[in-house]
């Protein structure tokens, strides 16, 4: 492996894990504030405005996420708007997130009786009350698992980051691999750091789905 040892492949990978994790909980963090006000938009009466939310989601469900890492890293530029790796990868995932999370919660919140909007109304709630009170606190344990899940989705395509330059895991290995010349023994690792990532995440989720279901049988 010329002058690396193998404990230098690990050391220098495991410095790269932190920022995928970053990147992830920024996203994620930042994709769910982005759907929540995309979700209650979209849940309102005005056709207009759900009909936009619906065109955003759609756009961003419907295009590879590494096509919108280039247009916006390679295609600001164009119009003298000077973006950092670091910038596209946040920018485009945090979207990216938004529109799936979006789609989550409002399956989820439509999987509730229309009985419980109706009870709600009765009661002399406005719409945001409604949400607030009776709507969402219902809608989230059903949304958790599909939420985590995603998560882990999310985890798994900071990856496709590498491609614009942020030094996360993948950009590492690559480095890492055009300095070794092992690119089985180096991207093997990174396979199992990605595992031990995304497995506890994938175990979680499966067990809030059937502690779900049995709650509600």
């Amino acid at each position: 492996m010329n002058e690396f040892t193998l404990w230098d492949i690990v050391r220098n990978l495991l410095l790269a894990v932190p920022w995928t994790l970053l990147l992830s909980a920024i996203a994620f963090l930042g994709g769910g504030i982005v759907a929540l006000i995309l979700l209650v938009i979209g849940l309102g009466r005005y056709k207009k405005a759900r009909l936009a939310v619906k065109l955003y989601v759609e756009l961003f469900q419907s295009t590879p996420l590494l096509m919108q890492l280039f247009l916006v890293y390679f295609g600001l530029p164009l119009l003298n708007i000077d973006v950092s790796a670091w910038l596209a990868a946040t920018v485009c995932l945090t979207l990216y997130s938004s529109a799936f999370l979006t789609d989550i919660w409002r399956g989820s919140v439509e999987a509730l009786p229309r009985g419980q909007w109706d009870g709600s109304a009765s009661l002399g709630l406005h719409y945001l009350a409604q949400l607030r009170l009776v709507i969402l606190p219902q809608a989230t344990r059903m949304a958790i698992p599909p939420t985590v899940g995603f998560l882990v989705q999310l985890v798994k395509s900071t990856a496709l980051a590498s491609i614009v330059g942020y030094h996360e895991l993948t950009k590492t290995a690559q480095i890492l691999t055009n300095a070794t010349f092992q690119p089985f023994v180096i991207f093997g690792l990174v396979a199992l750091m990605y595992f031990f990532i995304c497995y506890p995440l994938t175990r979680w989720s499966r067990g809030l789905e059937r502690r779900l279901a049995r709650e509600t049988q």
